[in-house]
């Protein structure tokens, strides 16, 4: 029996005051009936707020398209990344499009919308807590976030099987032209590398990607196997190697913040109907990205990020003392 959708949460932090946000969300599934009513519930709080979605929209491409217009229409901007779920090909999909196919359909699509995709240049945010350009990614995984104890991808991608924990899309996300998910995997790694290391590092990056660019958010998965399906090593450098302000990820449905050398990591998924009638919406359905509500009012993301990453290396410098005073 199916239950009523929970009333939607408000933001995670009030409406401003005519000033605009950059905000997010992702792992909408609008496919799923009890998440639809959240999908139109969602709205801005002004005028120039910005909204990104970091993928997993839903399966079907009418699904897709019926969301992001619905958002274009009433946010300032919208950015998208693509999640798993969009590259699926289901049967009862009309657009039988495969792979690499599949995800350039896709981005002619938000752009008949007004959505930006990972193909166009980083939009900079200039409002509140800004300049920060967002920069939409499309990294896969490469089964690299192996299983504990496996020393290849193929012993971990077993180890899996025997667990019977298998990602669905080992059967509906096509890799073509590619040979495989990991292949496709490190050719966007090295062209989106590119473009990051063209990017002005005077101009702080709002890092989107749908999958987690470093691996310790999936520690806390009740599946560890499935973690192989969450990213990829080839990333985990990226916060630190490039001028981030933030990083906006979803695919876990545990929408959390967490701190990864001295840089915020936001989740920012809805998940599953069962999911969040269990859990709520503690954080709301759209998380504030930039400002952040613990930076002092005013400050850019370029001094919010220096502040944040000497405060982290003032924790670590501490910690350091301690360890050689045990010692």
């Amino acid at each position: 029996m199916s239950h009523p959708p929970s009333p939607p949460a408000p933001l995670s932090h009030a409406p401003s005051s005519g000033e605009g946000r950059l905000l997010a969300v992702s792992d909408l599934h609008v496919g799923m009936a009890d998440n639809r009513p959240i999908t139109e519930s969602l709205r801005p709080g002004s005028d120039d707020d910005w909204l990104i979605v970091a993928g997993d929209v839903g399966e079907l491409s009418q699904d897709i398209a019926w969301a992001l217009e619905l958002l274009a229409d009433r946010f300032a901007k919208v950015i998208w990344a693509p999640g798993n779920h969009e590259l699926w090909t289901p049967r009862e999909d009309p657009v039988r499009l495969r792979g690499e196919e599949r995800y350039r359909y896709l981005v002619d699509l938000c752009r008949d919308l007004g959505v930006v995709t990972p193909e166009d240049p980083y939009p900079v945010w200039r409002g509140p807590g800004g300049p920060a350009a967002v920069a939409p990614l499309f990294v896969l995984y490469d089964y690299s976030f192996r299983v504990e104890g496996t020393r290849t991808a193929e012993e971990s991608l077993a180890r899996a099987h025997e667990a019977g924990v298998v990602c669905t899309d080992e059967y509906l996300l096509h890799p073509d032209p590619y040979p495989g998910r990991d292949a496709w995997c490190r050719a966007r790694v090295v062209e989106t590398e590119r473009r990051l290391a063209a990017h002005d590092p005077s101009v702080p990056l709002v890092l989107v990607n749908h999958f987690p660019l470093v691996r310790e958010p999936t520690r806390v998965l009740w599946y560890p196997e499935f973690a192989q399906w969450c990213g990829t090593e080839l990333t985990a450098d990226w916060p630190v190697r490039f001028p981030t302000a933030a990083v906006v990820y979803g695919h876990l449905h545990i929408p959390r913040t967490t701190w990864h050398d001295g840089i915020r990591h936001e989740e920012v998924s809805i998940g599953y109907p069962r999911e969040w009638r269990r859990r709520g919406h503690p954080l709301g359905l759209l998380r504030q990205i930039l400002p952040h509500p613990g930076d002092a009012p005013g400050a850019s993301a370029v001094a919010a990020a220096a502040g944040r990453k000497r405060e982290a290396e003032r924790q670590q410098e501490a910690e350091r003392k301690r360890e050689a005073e045990r010692a």
